[in-house]
């Protein structure tokens, strides 16, 4: 987001923290008063994918899919440092920070509200989500801080791939434990939803427009059609989760406020890491802002799955992962204005097609 006077922001998009909390509000009250809602929603899903859910964010990622160029995406080779910064930042730094904040705060600050058996349960929800960095959400974060799309796609694409293979081993070892497993057939799904589907609508609506209709009548009369489209999705995906975790949010209003904190200071601390190192790099502010954003939110949809499937659905483990859906669009909201207003920061960085 913006400031206000910057008439190129859509009215959504200019008030979208508001939109967003009322959202949430709404959510929690459809559940807990509409509760036939939530749970005929509920039965519509697949390998613990909600398919609702996954239709929203496809809506909400197709129009920025749309913008990618796959003429520009060899470019990345060109100035792999972004990619550098995502993958260190993500596989390196960011699960073991989230161990240790987590771990410093429900063991030591709120060891005499939290007894150690819970201590453990939230330090293992933390961890799950500290080991699943953004798949689709980032692009609704790149799309809102003018982010490259295509370089944005490539930085996405790739911590799929390394979420295949790093996920378990990470999340095992920070754990101490076993028994920790991940529903394959909910990552992979996941990616194809929220990635791969999006993605070739968007390449091939792309070309068909081009061919047919020009570039310049796609770019400046097609693609504005679209204009609401991502953040309408956004704020109808909040409705629909909220509406799914109401009770469980209303049921553990103090423990979730603890669980918070922890999670909020690793938000910042990691978009910061990502963000001032792509700074020290001279990369440009379409690319830096999409590093910090990937690192700082979390591939929550897996990290749910995985406790839930883990754990059980009414575990403390999963109470946590729930809570990291709850804190991140606010605070990503406002990362996303901080990075905004700090543009002039990577104004003599040259910028890449």
């Amino acid at each position: 987001m913006t400031e206000p006077e910057n008439t190129g922001i859509s009215f959504f998009e200019r008030y979208l923290t508001l939109w967003v909390a009322l959202c949430m509000i709404a959510g929690i009250l459809i559940g807990q008063f509409i509760p036939a809602i939530p749970e005929t929603l509920g039965k519509l899903e697949y390998a613990n994918v909600s398919i609702p859910v996954a239709i929203l964010i496809w809506i909400m990622i197709y129009p920025m899919m749309m913008k990618v160029d796959f003429n520009s995406v060899k470019n990345v080779r060109k100035n792999p440092k972004g990619l550098w910064i995502t993958w260190v930042t993500n596989w390196l730094i960011k699960p073991f920070t989230m161990f240790g904040i987590a771990w410093f705060f429900f063991y030591v600050v709120f060891k005499n509200f939290i007894s150690p058996e819970l201590a453990k349960d939230y330090l293992a929800g933390a961890v799950l989500l500290g080991a699943a960095p953004c798949t689709a959400m980032v692009f609704v974060w790149s799309h809102l801080t003018k982010g490259n799309p295509s370089y944005t796609v490539v930085q996405v694409a790739s911590n799929d791939l390394i979420i295949l293979v790093a996920f378990v081993p990470i999340v095992k070892f920070l754990l101490g434990i076993s028994n920790v497993s991940v529903p394959w057939d909910t990552l992979i799904l996941s990616v194809v939803l929220f990635v791969v589907v999006p993605l070739t609508a968007g390449a091939f609506t792309r070309g068909h427009m081009i061919k047919t209709k020009g570039k310049d009548y796609f770019e400046n009369t097609f693609l504005p059609k679209f204009g609401n489209t991502t953040i309408t999705g956004l704020l109808l995906t909040l409705v629909i989760i909220f509406s799914f975790q109401g009770s469980v949010i209303i049921a553990n209003p103090f423990h979730i406020a603890l669980i918070a904190v922890p999670l909020i200071i690793q938000t910042v601390l990691i978009f910061f890491v990502a963000y001032l190192a792509a700074r020290a790099l001279k990369l440009p502010h379409n690319i830096a802002a999409p590093a910090g954003m990937i690192g700082a939110s979390n591939f929550f949809e897996l990290a749910v799955a995985v406790a839930i499937a883990v754990f059980g659905t009414t575990s403390p483990v999963a109470l946590a992962t729930i809570v990291g859906v709850l804190v991140e669009v606010p605070v990503m909201l406002a990362l996303v204005r901080f990075a905004n207003r700090t543009t002039p920061w990577f104004k003599n960085n040259s910028p890449m097609a």
